[in-house]
């Protein structure tokens, strides 16, 4: 069987965290978020994998290439000009699916893998011609909902109902098995309010327009995640560490303390004094410590310097340092930032309240007591910085020394504290 995966949106509500990568090419424990759904696919037995991409294609293209050398499967790849909608992306998929049966799937899922050998053995053992993966959700009217009739089929999709409707709680959870002629429910879906061409419009047509008999199958007890706001990152990375086997191929010096199971990549060495409480991810060509301490759930890229400092329960990406009497907690650190001495992430109100974080103009309930800052690419901040809990930094701004940061940075800004007249902002002359 083949799949396809949707991977060519922009992601802003994760903004700046996209700002120079797609959703899909976000890393968590090691490898970006596509990476781990591709080997899940590939051990259910999918080895022919189409990526319709689009924002930011040549990151995806560069990195897995054709899948054999990388990954032992095969990847073609086609490009969404426009983001039209999800039915739009899937519609490109019809030279390459051809009259065969095929998976298809949202490409900023993270799932434990079983769901693809589980979706693919219940569609197998019903007599049905697509199967659609659901999930039980607290908040319906976020999703698109679906409702199941007695024989476990398909019978109504709507989309974010309004919580008077009462049209139940299973979720759309983005993973499918399709016959082709969904092609022919794409061609007849029409634009949705927000001006796209919506897939569950075309699973609408497929069952009440064309009489297709599609299952439902429920996801219960196992990991799932769709990747749409920066704090689900971290419930991604800790279900993915909770699976990592300790394995050590850097140099550790003496008077190093190891702790549970902790990944630490080639060259990279551990210096003395330092402390790893797993699980925990550390890539290769790093330098950890002296005297660092990284507590459990904490992912670090290659190339990273981590030294006589504290991280806990954070992602920080590749070619960045947190080098010297610096604090990340419950934090995001994109690709080089370099954090100056003393600059720390604040993680906690004092009234233990829920963290709030703004996302597209909006301000929203993270549901996290504790949560950190998300600090986009190429950031630099001076010495004792302070960034307090829920903020972002835009991509390549700087941080002024003894600068608090109370309020989210744009991208390209120089943000500094002046004695005289209090925050200055303007555009970062260095960039």
């Amino acid at each position: 069987m083949k799949a396809v995966i949707l991977a060519a949106g922009k992601g802003i509500r994760l903004m700046p965290i996209t700002s120079t990568r797609p959703k899909p090419m976000i890393p968590i424990a090691g490898k970006p978020i596509l990476e781990h759904t591709i080997l899940g696919l590939k051990d259910a037995g999918i080895d022919e994998i189409l990526l319709i991409v689009g924002y930011k294609d040549n990151v995806i293209k560069e990195y897995f290439g054709n899948g054999d050398d990388k990954l032992g499967v095969k990847i073609e790849y086609v490009t969404q000009e426009e983001n039209l909608g999800t039915a739009h992306a899937t519609g490109y998929a019809k030279d390459f699916v051809k009259d065969n049966v095929f998976l298809m799937m949202y490409g900023d899922l993270v799932v434990d893998p079983i769901i693809f050998k589980d979706v693919l053995k219940e569609f197998k053992e019903k007599k049905i011609e697509g199967l659609i993966s659901l999930k039980e959700v607290n908040n319906p009217q976020d999703f698109g909902i679906i409702s199941l009739n007695s024989d476990g089929l398909v019978e109504n999709i709507i989309e974010k109902p309004s919580p008077d409707m009462d049209f139940g709680n299973l979720a759309n959870a983005g993973i499918f098995i399709l016959e082709p002629f969904i092609f022919e429910a794409i061609e007849k879906t029409q634009k949705s309010n927000r001006n796209e061409y919506e897939f569950t419009d075309s699973m609408d047509i497929l069952i009440n327009q064309l009489n297709g008999n599609i299952g439902g199958y429920i996801i219960k007890d196992k990991f799932w995640s769709d990747i749409g706001l920066p704090w689900q990152l971290f419930e991604a990375n800790i279900y993915l560490l909770d699976k990592l086997k300790r394995k050590i191929l850097g140099d550790v010096e003496e008077n190093v303390h190891i702790f549970g199971n902790v990944y630490i990549g080639k060259n990279t060495n551990v210096k003395s004094g330092s402390y790893i409480i797993g699980p925990c991810y550390i890539g290769e060509n790093t330098l950890i410590g002296p005297n660092a301490y990284i507590r459990p759930h904490t992912s670090v890229g290659d190339n990273c310097h981590i030294g006589i400092s504290e991280v806990k329960n954070s992602i920080i990406f590749s070619n960045s340092n947190v080098p010297h009497f610096n604090y990340v907690g419950d934090s995001i650190l994109c690709e080089k930032v370099n954090l100056g001495a003393g600059s720390k992430t604040s993680n906690l109100r004092f009234d233990n309240k829920n963290v709030w974080v703004t996302i597209k103009g909006e301000r929203i309930d993270s549901g996290r007591r504790k949560l950190g800052s998300f600090i986009g690419p190429n950031v630099q901040t001076g010495i004792n910085a302070s960034i307090m809990c829920g903020k972002k930094v835009g991509e390549n701004s700087v941080i002024g020394a003894h600068t608090l940061v109370v309020e989210d940075v744009p991208p390209n800004t120089l943000y500094y504290h002046d004695p005289f007249e209090g925050i200055k902002k303007q555009m970062n002359p260095f960039y």
